[in-house]
């Protein structure tokens, strides 16, 4: 089962920011992250960081596409993991998943050639509940839990349609 968090960014573990040279592990290149292994919550390596998604009109990192499975990128099935079901650990620089292995055999998946519309409230809407984190386009809450912080958000939208 999912960890449920209310924090919409990946959480960030390790020795890696008093080792690190350059501006890591809180600023960093996405570059450097395509390619990093990706664990489960029981430490099962089930693939690696393909590609990170923005939320271009918000800045935020939206998701991360992970390739598992195939043989020299044939026959990969690629999933999309919310960044606050991540975290990264900088001393193993790999990412860890709130979630078993278990869980990850039946998590939503897609080919390359079928991407899903990140953008549709509805696909993203299930893909959080599934890994049991806030949505990237939720604004956190105060300290208090009583009021947001700032105006309540305005959902994504697809293909030019407010959802």
């Amino acid at each position: 089962m999912a960890i449920t968090t209310s924090q919409t960014g990946a959480h960030i573990v390790g020795k890696g920011s008093q080792t690190a040279a350059g501006p890591g592990p809180y600023i960093m290149a996405s570059s450097t992250l395509e390619g990093d292994h990706v664990f489960t919550s029981d430490n099962e390596d089930i693939g690696k960081i393909k590609e990170v998604m923005l939320d271009v009109e918000r800045g935020k990192i939206a998701y991360a596409v992970m390739s598992c499975g195939g043989f020299l990128g044939i026959g990969d099935k690629l999933m999309a993991l919310p960044w606050a079901a991540l975290t990264l650990d900088t001393t193993h620089k790999c990412f860890i998943l709130n979630v078993t292995s278990e869980r990850i055999k039946t998590a939503p998946g897609f080919d390359k050639d079928h991407w899903p519309v990140m953008a549709d409230i509805g696909w993203a809407t299930t893909l959080h509940e599934y890994y049991g984190t806030r949505a990237h386009w939720d604004e956190p809450v105060s300290p208090t839990g009583e009021e947001p912080l700032r105006e309540p958000p305005v959902p994504p939208e697809a293909g030019g349609v407010k959802l």
